[in-house]
């Protein structure tokens, strides 16, 4: 199977519906497709799936490095192409692209960017989870000295919510929800089997992972990877039921990785009583409002506003080196919610994290990914 290929639909459908739970709304002109009112500076373009730069998620998380930037730097402008049809995402940067001094293009449906970015060697490319693809050989990857192309260690996240989960599971049941089985939701269940695993071998717990086998998931290498998958992005109703499911075999904490899907998992927890639910991608805490409680215990991070921020800041200041760069912790760019007031972890619970972030960190522990041959089910034999 040329799974390369399969991935580039699957990651257009993933970045339509976003890898989180529900969305949000960024309320400002951007979202509106008109530039902000700024004067000199950098001026900027983020072209966006559908969903757009208001999905509470992806899209939002990367146009907020934008708009950290232009706090900090007044004179920049930002632009915002909502393209509605994904096939055609690649066509809307080349109709924009000369206008502007960067583009910043979050999502996989980008990885043919690569003659625009060689045809416009004056623009800076920023892309967010995906490298250019070689027009050469669509199985390769190329890099650019003007385009800076960032993908995310999601395992080392998936990692955290696993310590997290077990450790704070009542039941002693925890499980995985995702959407499709694409490589960044394998990565963040590998990672979160790896880190129930590493907490039961070296943190005192005891916590089972409930697959249930009419969910198991397949990989894009056709290998059967069990955990809970709904089998798309946007099925509300059978994310619910995927999660009604669970908790009827008494798993109290749900880390949810499905899209609009797993807006039906979130559901599912507000209609039950002492289950949690474990954010992806960006902090989900304010989505888990329900009446008086919070059912969102904390949300493993894939920290892409920070990374474009930085970007954003070497091409200001002439320091930017183009590449196609895989981000861990040890930049920051992965991680857990641990601030209060953003989360309901008990304090043991918390020393925990932050000792396992700095054994990431340094690389002393490496969690189980999609394509790293760790298994992760023997991850403490590491």
């Amino acid at each position: 199977m040329n799974w390369k290929k399969v991935l580039l639909i699957a990651f257009a459908l993933v970045l339509t519906m976003g890898l989180v739970a529900c969305g949000d709304d960024a309320g400002d002109d951007a979202a509106n497709g008109e530039t902000a009112v700024v004067e000199d500076g950098l001026s900027i373009v983020i072209v966006t799936s559908p969903s757009g730069v208001d999905d509470g998620s992806f899209n939002q998380n990367a146009y907020e490095g934008i708009q950290e930037f232009i706090a900090a730097n007044p004179g920049a402008t930002v632009h915002h192409v909502q393209e509605t049809d994904m096939d055609n995402a690649v066509s809307a940067v080349a109709q924009v692209v000369a206008d502007y001094d960067v583009a910043v293009l979050p999502g996989f449906q980008f990885a043919g960017i690569t003659e625009v970015a060689q045809n416009n060697p004056d623009t800076y490319f920023i892309l967010i989870d995906t490298f250019p693809v070689d027009p050469d050989d669509s199985d390769a990857n190329i890099e650019l000295d003007n385009v800076y192309a960032m993908q995310f260690a999601e395992q080392e996240s998936g990692f955290f919510a696993g310590i997290a989960a077990a450790m704070e599971t009542e039941t002693g049941k925890v499980a995985f929800v995702g959407g499709m089985a694409i490589p960044p939701v394998v990565n963040y269940h590998f990672g979160f089997i790896s880190g129930v695993e590493y907490a039961n071998a070296n943190l005192g717990t005891n916590a089972e992972i409930v697959d249930l086998s009419a969910y198991a998931g397949t990989d894009v290498r056709g290998i059967d990877i069990a955990g809970n998958y709904v089998g798309a992005f946007n099925d509300e109703a059978q994310g619910k039921i995927v999660a009604e499911a669970l908790l009827a075999e008494d798993v109290d904490v749900l880390f949810v990785a499905a899209g609009g899907s797993g807006n039906g998992a979130f559901t599912a927890v507000k209609e039950t009583t002492g289950a949690w639910v474990i954010g992806c991608d960006v902090d989900q805490f304010h989505l888990g409002e329900d009446g008086d409680r919070n059912i969102v215990l904390t949300s493993a991070l894939k920290v892409m506003d920070l990374n474009v921020f930085r970007q954003l800041t070497a091409i200001d200041g002439g320091t930017f080196v183009g590449g196609n760069f895989v981000l861990q912790a040890d930049t920051d760019s992965t991680g857990i919610v641990v601030v209060p007031g953003q989360q309901q972890l008990d304090d043991a619970t918390i020393v925990a994290l932050n000792e396992a972030f700095e054994g990431v960190k340094a690389g002393g522990i490496v969690p189980a990914s999609n394509f790293n041959d760790i298994d992760p089910t023997d991850f403490p034999g590491l």
